[in-house]
């Protein structure tokens, strides 16, 4: 019996080892039966054999973390590719995410043969509708930043300008600002916006047509508001515009500051059009460049059309005939367009109120959403709703 009991000890793993090791103590015991119950060559090769398949399950399980790190690492690869390689691809993909997240959808729409892109966000209702232009070179989604923090239950529609992104481009559009009325009258017409008098909403370029509009279409209006808006005249010429005097002098058209073609003049472009000072990595001022090469010589065109004779001027000429309440919004700091001009505009619009943005550029949307946003949602409330105090969350 003594001899029966050492047997047992030499054979099982203590105790303690069987309780934290389950998995342990099976093996060992399965080992310990192959030992007393086979002869010992027997036992030696079906041990082996064990062993063999115990390091076959190690080595499985350790390529399925390897094909699994893998397949997690190509997503991550094809990002830093793409970012590299592709970096304007990315911007679109950039420009769709936000869009898909905020709930704004694209459509198009056509008059005759002339097709306008444009994306919204609800429906028409009781408040009204808003409509928002972007400036020179830009694109609808340029108001994105603004657009998420403004009011789900507004109706939105943000519309590419004549010849940008979506909407048609073409040789024999005109491209002056009251063509560009006209144009966008023609998209309101398409929508059945004015169904019911609607916000408009410009920014620079996109300003100077919001404001034009609002003095050839008074019935389509309820209300405006105009974001450091270009064709004011001024009596004294700020430095930009001192320079592009001069390059229109030397006929160095190739030179506009706002048509960069390199990712150095797209950096310099961001400086002189923002106060905050963003640090841009290279790679997405090669992505932003890349985007706009291929509609630079439309820009071009676009530029020495609204800064002729014609057009250069065209808000100055029409702001007294603006009737309908006037938001002014403009940034201190605007190194493009003067803010001096909002002095100008507001003397000449009986119903207006001027918001004037500390430590703010020319690019009020994007340097100052949430306080632009707040401007509009609070203006729109004090003038279609005077009793309704409602703060924008």
């Amino acid at each position: 019996m003594a001899a029966s009991h050492s047997h047992d000890l030499t054979t099982r793993p203590p105790l303690s080892e069987s309780l934290l090791h389950p998995s342990i103590a099976r093996v060992n015991a399965d080992e310990s039966e192959i030992q007393t119950s086979l002869p010992s060559p027997f036992s030696r090769s079906l041990l082996r054999c064990r062993q063999a398949s115990r390091s076959r399950m190690d080595l499985d399980v350790v390529n399925m973390f390897v094909i699994a790190g893998g397949t997690l690492a190509i997503p991550i690869l094809a990002f830093v590719a793409s970012f590299l390689l592709w970096p304007s691809a990315l911007i679109r993909i950039y420009y769709w995410y936000w869009r898909r997240t905020l709930g704004m959808q694209v459509r198009y729409v056509h008059h005759e043969d002339y097709q306008f892109c444009y994306s919204f966000r609800g429906r028409p209702g009781h408040k009204p509708s808003v409509l928002m232009l972007h400036g020179f070179s830009a694109h609808k989604d340029m108001w994105l930043s603004v657009v998420k923090f403004l009011p789900k239950n507004l109706h939105l529609v943000c519309v590419d300008m004549p010849g940008h992104e979506g909407t048609t481009r073409s040789s024999l559009d005109d491209l002056s600002i009251v063509g560009q009325v006209k144009r966008i009258h023609q998209f309101v017409e398409c929508l059945k916006l004015n169904k019911k008098p609607f916000h408009l909403i410009g920014t620079s370029m996109g300003g100077n047509v919001a404001g034009v509009y609002a003095a050839y279409y008074p019935s389509d209006v309820c209300s405006l508001s105009l974001v450091c808006p270009a064709g004011l005249q001024y009596s004294t010429d700020n430095r930009f515009v001192q320079r592009l005097k001069e390059l229109e002098d030397s006929a160095a058209t190739q030179k506009i500051p706002l048509i960069p073609s390199t990712p150095e003049e797209m950096s310099e472009m961001l400086q002189l059009c923002s106060y905050v000072r963003f640090k841009v990595p290279q790679q997405i001022l090669q992505g932003l460049v890349d985007v706009r090469i291929p509609h630079n010589s439309f820009y071009r065109k676009l530029f020495l059309e609204i800064v002729s004779e014609k057009s250069r001027y065209s808000l100055h000429e029409n702001m007294d005939k603006i009737k309908v309440p006037t938001q002014i919004i403009w940034g201190k700091q605007d190194q493009v367009l003067d803010v001096s001009g909002a002095d100008i505009l507001a003397k000449s619009i009986t119903n207006s109120q001027v918001e004037v943005l500390e430590n703010c550029g020319h690019s009020v949307v994007m340097e100052r959403p949430r306080k632009t946003a707040k401007l509009v949602v609070d203006f729109l409330a004090s003038v279609h709703n005077p009793d309704n105090n409602k703060k924008l969350n």
